[in-house]
């Protein structure tokens, strides 16, 4: 009787009142179908900006900093025994100074990086983002890269001189005052994140003058590592080795209210699409009220013929699911072709509407991820919101009194 069950519910969605193409049973997969697709789309956007903003931020910024309450001496040895950890990718000496940078045509407010090219190379992402120039260029004497928003605003370019102004201070005979240096811009990096503005690299060696440290000495011991989110489990490791008479700090601390920003504002925006996908489902309720209503007569005979309240529930309950899972796959297909070519068709209306649309945001394209474990939780979950409201209304058919209904005809 199961199979005639499913029969009965699928010929009862081909009939004109209450089947697939009546009204409600269209708006039913029509919103199903724009709600499981605009949840696939919108995580799918927000993982790559996410996912952008890690390789570009997180890609600059330390994972993690050893520091202790002083200059750290022989740096050489505590890098070679970082390393000797499997979770560290790479580590390398830095000395992070706060200045003032000025050019004939502005001042502008930046940190100074002393760095090595060759650990650069390794540990950040720059190098591969330089648009003028090459960190090799860090060699020359007296040399600094800079990003492109801060050479702008300067009004500043490759083979200028600029005069930084740091922090640190010198002591005289006459009195004290701030440590300056003349550089040379040798190359200029784009990343289109903030950082561009104020982010300025130099020699290690020079920034050793600068905080007079011998060759041996460095502020602190930077350190990459190959998962970002467990660098303080990491760096807690890292202390057991080398000894307590250091400590760290992680990235979390200077970009992980972003980061927690941006997980909340996908739930946020996950969470209101889903609501889109429970209003489909109400209308797939409403389809299947429908249904049985229109299916009075036809219950009643079955009842008659000894049709059971399981079996009843079968007829209208395959309804509901060949409707959710209609919608659904639609969904599928249309929210990935949508990802998939989101970047043509913000260009198309980039050149209908002759503007940029995307000029507040920090990349001229939209990264897209797509997660197919996010996917599927999507799927379940819409397809599981759509089972509850099909079986609801299920259940009336069995309610219905076969000799009232009879009775009437």
């Amino acid at each position: 009787m199961s199979s005639i069950s499913f029969k009965l519910g699928y010929r009862y969605l081909r009939s004109s009142k209450g089947g697939i193409f009546s009204f409600t049973t269209i708006l039913a997969i029509l919103g199903l179908t724009i709600g499981v697709s605009s949840l696939i789309v919108v995580t799918s956007v927000m993982n790559g900006f996410q996912k952008e903003l890690e390789n570009r931020i997180l890609g600059v910024i330390p994972h993690s900093i050893i520091q202790s309450n002083d200059q750290i001496e022989n740096f050489p040895y505590l890098i070679k025994e970082i390393n000797k950890n499997p979770n560290v990718v790479s580590s390398a000496p830095y000395i992070n100074i706060q200045g003032l940078i000025s050019s004939s045509y502005a001042d502008k407010p930046i940190s100074l990086i002393g760095t090595d090219p060759k650990d650069e190379e390794s540990i950040s992402i720059i190098p591969d983002y330089m648009i003028i120039g090459d960190i090799k260029n860090l060699y020359q004497k007296n040399s600094i890269i800079i990003g492109s928003s801060l050479a702008a605003n300067l009004g500043a370019y490759v083979g200028d001189d600029i005069t930084l102004t740091t922090t640190e201070v010198r002591t005289s005979i006459v009195g004290s005052y701030p440590i300056s240096l003349k550089l040379k811009i040798v190359g200029i990096y784009e990343l289109k994140t903030e950082i561009d503005q104020y982010l300025v690299l130099t020699s290690h060696e020079t920034t050793q003058k600068v905080k007079k440290f011998k060759t041996n000495e460095t502020s602190s011991i930077r350190i990459k590592t190959n998962d970002l989110f467990k660098a303080d489990e990491i760096s807690e490791e890292l202390l057991n080795i080398i000894g307590k008479d250091y400590y760290f700090k992680s990235w979390k601390e200077s970009h992980g209210t972003l980061f927690e920003a941006i997980k909340f504002e996908k739930l946020l925006i996950s969470l209101m699409l889903f609501l889109i996908v429970a209003v489909a489902s109400i209308l797939v309720l409403s389809t299947i009220v429908m249904t049985v209503k229109s299916k009075e007569r036809e219950i009643a005979i079955l009842r008659t013929l000894g049709a059971s309240s399981s079996q009843l529930v079968l007829i209208f309950f395959t309804q509901g699911v060949i409707v959710s899972f209609i919608g659904i796959i639609l969904g599928i297909i249309v929210g990935y072709l949508f990802t998939i070519n989101i970047n043509n068709m913000v260009i198309f209306l980039e050149f209908m509407l002759d503007r940029n649309l995307l000029e507040a945001y920090f990349i001229n394209y939209f990264p897209y991820y797509i997660d197919s474990y996010q996917i599927l939780l999507i799927c379940i979950t819409s397809f599981s919101i759509s089972i509850v409201t099909s079986f609801i209304p299920s259940l009336k058919a069995t309610k219905l009194n076969p000799l009232e209904i009879l009775r009437h005809e």
